[in-house]
């Protein structure tokens, strides 16, 4: 969210921002606003300040003996009082125009993104491994995993419809596998905490990240209660992603510059309405209404961001290296990064069945976009405080994980080996085989 001061000192940058995502300019409509909202508080302060000065002339004029003019001021000081109200009221109504008005604004991309239109213009950084070489034409994750009796979409979609799967014996033991040697990684060597956090947030929260009012399409909504529901009142929202309560963890609040940065990680159920992506990865495990993903969050000063953004990529790549899953980054574009974001990083696993890369982790660096909607700031010296700044990203998406792992250790039989980083997780489980199943 911005800071309608700054956008009145920098307009040509703000709409430039803009122009690079392929938005039109909004700084004249913005200031606009922000004049009402102006004119609005300075005829309330106004209001105020007479109806103050009018009640010492009250007493002056009383103590005088003059009271006609005493009733006159009274009179005054009534029809001021009824005038400040709907002053305030103006002012009220300005500033939450101004507010909607920003709140719907994405970020301004750094320099240093490269523009485009889409995803077929983002910059590949680099890549790792090579694809193996498969002596048959290897299958795609579902077909292994249904071919094994390990997937089940039909059982799903009774319980839940579409979009949805369940995973057993052994194929659920790997998916639990993977997102606890993450955790293990994340936590053990790149000094992330471990957070266990709720998954039942309030709108305050998906605001604070931005998943509100911009993707409210894309939002599982819970409803506590008929009364509630009858009243379409939403009491709690399904997390996207563990990015919101993570992030969410300093909202309020004012930190001592020596506690930064802070690097915090979970491993949580993530729900998503997939708004818009009819016909898009029907089969499988790619696009699901819920699946696992272990997330990181940092909390940073401004001076410590972008280091950051470049140490918290390494952590997320890591964990494909350990997995020896072939994958490259790739920088976004404008026309292709978040609401939210200054810069973004994708991270693409390659998936032999498909033939292609596929995302799998997103990192991002915020600068202090989301702290302003959270009112999260640090003191860097006494009686000054600053926003701090944010950054997300996924380390990584386990089901997407367990995709390409089906995917690249497939063998001929149908069977999958187990990747070696994760036996010590498998309880002996080496193979994934009919047999097993």
């Amino acid at each position: 969210m911005y800071d309608i001061k700054w956008i009145r000192e920098n307009r040509a940058a703000f709409d430039r921002g803009r122009a690079r995502r392929g938005l039109e300019p909004v700084s004249e409509k913005l200031l606009a606003l922000d004049d009402v909202r102006r004119a609005a508080i300075a005829k309330a302060q106004a209001a105020q300040e007479r109806r103050n000065a009018a009640s010492k002339e009250i007493g002056a004029a009383m103590k005088a003996g003059d009271s006609p003019r005493a009733e006159a001021l009274k009179a005054e000081v009534a029809e001021l009082k009824e005038s400040l109200a709907a002053y305030e009221a103006e002012e009220r109504e300005a500033i939450a125009a101004l507010d909607k008005a920003l709140a719907e604004i994405p970020n301004t991309p750094l320099d240093d993104v490269p523009d485009g239109k889409d995803e077929t213009e983002n910059i590949e950084l680099h890549r790792f491994a090579e694809p193996k070489v498969f002596g048959f034409a290897p299958k795609e994750h579902f077909e292994i995993g249904e071919g094994l009796g390990l997937m089940d979409f039909d059982t799903a979609a009774k319980l839940s419809g579409a979009r949805f799967v369940v995973t057993k014996g052994p194929l659920a033991r790997l998916e639990r596998a993977l997102g606890q040697f993450m955790l293990d990684l994340h936590t053990g060597e790149h000094g992330y905490t471990e957070i266990c956090p709720p998954i039942l947030v309030r709108d305050e929260a998906m605001f604070g990240t931005a998943q509100l009012p911009k993707f409210f399409d894309d939002q599982f909504a819970v409803y506590g209660g008929l009364a509630a529901h009858a009243k379409n009142t939403v009491d709690f929202w399904l997390v996207p992603t563990a990015e919101v309560p993570l992030t969410n963890l300093v909202r309020e609040s004012i930190l001592d510059e020596k506690d930064l940065p802070i690097r915090v990680t979970a491993c949580t159920p993530c729900f998503r309405a997939e708004a818009g992506s009819a016909g898009k990865d029907t089969r499988g495990m790619i696009r699901q209404h819920q699946f696992t993903k272990v997330e990181l969050v940092s909390i940073t000063t401004p001076e410590q961001s972008l280091a950051e953004h470049e140490r918290m990529l390494s952590c997320a790549e890591e964990v494909l290296k350990r997995l020896e899953l072939p994958f490259r980054t790739v920088t976004l574009c404008t026309g292709d990064m978040g609401f939210a974001s200054q810069k973004t990083y994708d991270i693409e696993v390659w998936l032999p069945g498909q033939g292609r890369y596929r995302e799998i982790s997103s990192c991002s660096v915020c600068g202090d976009f989301q702290a302003r909607r959270m009112n999260a700031r640090y003191r860097p010296e006494p009686k000054t405080t600053r926003f701090v700044h944010t950054l997300n990203g996924s380390g990584v998406a386990v089901g997407r994980a367990l995709v390409a792992v089906l995917e690249n250790y497939q063998n001929e039989d149908g069977s999958v080996t187990v990747p070696t980083v994760l036996l010590p997780y498998m309880g002996g489980i080496e193979r994934l085989d009919r047999d097993r199943a």
